[in-house]
């Protein structure tokens, strides 16, 4: 599911305060379109890929108890207890997800930054993406698979799945680009009634027998998983397609708040999802035959069609959901120094959330095709899907242990025992989708390891410029007083160095200084900072620190999860007494030409893919609004 996945309904309240009581269900509401989308698609074929890897095909009374007892209990422990009970009470100023807990983890570390949480960051935002590829294709998938069974239509067209599918999916991400907040705000209520459906349906097949109702008991998950030995275990990754999206309860959190994402999955979305799981072993206890795909036999013939095209419709909803969750997850990576700046476009004038990166959209759209195109069919999707979710819930829990050593300072003993309990579970799950890697398994866990290599490479790297250049210039104070001593031609006008470090001379400056000989009126040492908040109020965004009548230094801080804009936060500076126009002052960016060495602190490889991640980052002059019009930049080479 999507990590901080945005639609239109987030404007609706700041996620940081209660909202008030009459906007209350609207966000329970909005947030049923976001957060459910991925684990409301889940009953179209989980059950199904549970039952057949059983003993005898699943049809036994003992499988579909065990099954059923499994799956309900998996709700309630990893997502209504972990999630919803605990993890949520963690947030970074009101935020969630992996990248959000791992800054928070970063803040109350007693050491400070730590290269184990930092690793641990990045191993869930690489996973996140590949669960990111996977939602779309096979919740999709599985939903146009009905078309087999519908009325008047016959299994012949089932083979059409899959162009269809990918014919929609083409759809959804060529509008990305426009926008998606005009069809947002139809997302929680159709979702919503998807959700009514799910437990109409159950409600209806529960009756076909009702001794389903003893499988709410887990000695009948764990006499299954003891009868089944091995294989049962191997069941337990078809299980956990139940609660893939889980996650989302916590990423998006900051969009809706706490209480409206409880109440929605306490009223709404739990008692469906164990209504239509119960409706489904019921009919399946009646009808054994209903086994292979005991969704789609569930529904009556007279509403097939509208349901069909309802399951379609909900599918894309928990697709888009992830979409705008991987553009989201992008801007906080860039933002926190895992990957290059990268082209992030806003689509609403309005709603800060409302972005749209064209690099990640075309990679997911590739990515997606190709999986339809290999795997053809949702079972097999199914066999590649869960373990990245798995990885990223293990990482929550492990993140979770500093939230509750250090933030709420608890117990060395409690904050083990919490995440021994939930850890283990985690473990089981992640243990049994290990074993589908011959199946396909394989591919969400290249792909992240990949990520990882990237992430590595380009912070690793951008340490050892940063390194170079503190070590290749001199100290801001140290300049001051030489151009005491020799001041050079001024210019008049204002001048803006933007630089990583604040206590040191830009290589701009001083390339200025050495080739041009001219030194403007007033010059702005200008440094943006990432802070470990998803946001930083206007009030506390602009510090402005003298040097001397020449120089002033100005650091401007982000959030996370915000997009930077420099000339719209220099504005900001009004208020603290610095004036300037800005269409009358130049910008000086330093841009550096980085070769390969292999004396660098990097292997030769590495280098050479850092610098074709520096190649194809986003111009600094795109990247933070700079007026094209004012920037001057000044090259220089440095090794890597």
């Amino acid at each position: 599911m999507a990590e901080t996945a945005v639609d239109a309904s987030k404007a609706s309240g700041e996620p940081s305060h209660p909202p008030h009581k009459d906007k209350f269900w609207a966000l329970a509401l909005g947030s049923v379109g976001v957060v459910f989308g991925d684990i409301g698609t889940s009953p179209l074929y989980a059950m199904r890929e549970a039952l057949a890897h059983s003993k005898g095909g699943g049809g036994g009374e003992m499988a579909v108890l065990g099954v059923i007892s499994l799956i309900t209990w998996a709700l309630i422990l990893v997502v209504t207890l972990k999630y919803v009970l605990f993890l949520m009470r963690a947030d970074n100023k009101g935020e969630g997800g992996t990248l959000a807990l791992m800054a928070l983890a970063q803040r109350v570390s007693p050491g400070g930054r730590s290269a184990v949480i930092f690793v641990l960051g990045m191993a869930g935002a690489a996973l996140f993406y590949g669960d990111g590829i996977l939602t779309p294709a096979v919740s999709v998938l599985s939903a146009v698979e009905g078309i087999g069974k519908a009325p008047g239509v016959g299994p012949g067209f089932a083979s059409l799945a899959v162009p269809i599918s990918a014919g929609i999916l083409i759809c959804l991400f060529l509008v990305q680009s426009r926008g998606t907040a005009s069809m947002a705000r139809y997302f929680g209520p159709i979702t919503a009634l998807w959700f009514i459906v799910l437990a109409g349906l159950g409600i209806y097949h529960i009756f076909d027998d009702v001794s389903i109702l003893r499988a709410l008991s887990p000695a009948y998950g764990v006499l299954f998983l003891l009868d089944n030995g091995f294989l049962g275990f191997i069941i337990l990754g078809s299980v956990f397609l139940a609660v893939t999206g889980a996650e989302a309860l916590y990423a998006d959190m900051g969009h809706f708040g706490k209480g409206p994402i409880r109440a929605a999955w306490v009223t709404l979305v739990l008692p469906a999802l164990l209504l239509n799981y119960m409706g489904q072993g019921a009919m399946v206890l009646a009808n054994p035959e209903t086994r292979a795909d005991p969704f789609f036999d569930m529904i009556p013939q007279v509403a097939y069609w509208p349901i069909m095209i309802l399951a379609t419709v909900a599918t894309v909803i928990a697709s888009q959901a992830v979409i705008t969750g991987a553009f989201s997850m992008t801007q906080q990576a860039v933002q926190l120094g895992l990957f290059p700046r990268i082209d992030i476009r806003r689509t609403s004038e309005t709603q800060a959330g409302q972005i749209y990166v064209p690099q990640v959209n075309t990679f997911l759209m590739v990515g997606v095709l190709a999986l339809l195109v290999t795997f053809q069919n949702s079972s097999n999707l199914a066999a590649a899907y869960g373990i990245a979710v798995t990885g990223s819930m293990f990482v929550d829990t492990l993140l979770f242990f500093y939230i509750i050593r250090y933030m709420w300072k608890r117990p060395l003993w409690q904050a083990i025992a919490a995440c021994t309990f939930f850890g283990a579970i985690d473990i089981v799950f992640i243990s049994s989708n290990l074993l589908k890697i011959p199946e396909g398994a394989w591919l969400p866990l290249v792909l992240g390891a990949a990520l990882m290599v990237v992430m590595w490479t380009w912070n690793r790297g951008a340490a050892i410029l940063a390194d170079k250049s503190r070590r290749d210039s001199l100290p801001l104070l140290e300049l001051v007083d030489i151009l005491k001593a020799r001041a050079p031609h001024r210019a008049p006008g204002t001048a803006i160095f933007l630089t990583s470090d604040p206590d040191v001379a830009p290589v701009a400056l001083m390339h200025n200084l050495k080739h041009n000989k001219v030194l403007h009126e007033k010059n702005i040492i200008l440094t943006l900072m990432t802070a470990e908040t998803p946001r930083v109020r206007d009030d506390d965004r602009i510090t402005i620190l003298p040097v001397n009548d020449d120089f002033k230094k100005v650091v401007i801080g982000y959030g996370f999860m915000e997009s930077p804009n420099v000339p719209k936060a220099l504005g900001l500076c009004r208020k603290q007494g610095l004036k300037f126009d800005i269409m009358a002052t130049s910008f000086f960016l330093g841009r550096r030409s980085v070769v390969p060495s292999a004396q660098s602190g990097m292997p030769l490889w590495q280098d050479k893919l850092f610098i074709f991640l520096m190649r194809n980052a986003a111009n600094p002059t795109d990247f933070y609004k700079i007026p094209p019009g004012r920037v001057v930049e000044m090259g220089t080479q440095v090794t890597v």
